[in-house]
């Protein structure tokens, strides 16, 4: 059972994948969004500017900006809408400066 905020409950059958944050590894199936497969593993998605707590998205069809994670050679996405591909690289922070 996963240890994340979502639980996969059907369709576990399609192919794997495997995405970086922060160069740790996070598991992920063909079809799934960026955001799905962080917050199944229980990433956090970004740090919030106005506070001290962990971000996981909110509107989760990006319409908002709470789901930006940059990758790790620059630029950032939206989580939510940006499908997860096999050797994907992000950051939390963002580039290292």
């Amino acid at each position: 059972m996963s240890d994340g905020q979502f639980v996969r409950l059907a369709e576990q059958d399609r192919a794997p994948l495997t995405l970086f944050l922060d160069g740790a590894k996070v598991r992920a199936l063909a079809g799934d969004t960026v955001l799905t497969a962080l917050l199944a593993h229980g990433h956090i998605v970004r740090r919030s500017e106005f506070g001290d707590g962990p971000r996981a998205g909110f509107c989760l069809m990006g319409a908002c900006q709470d789901c930006w994670v940059f990758l790790e050679e620059g630029g950032r996405i939206r989580a939510c809408t940006t499908p997860a591909r096999d050797g994907l690289r992000l950051s939390i922070d963002g580039p290292a400066a």
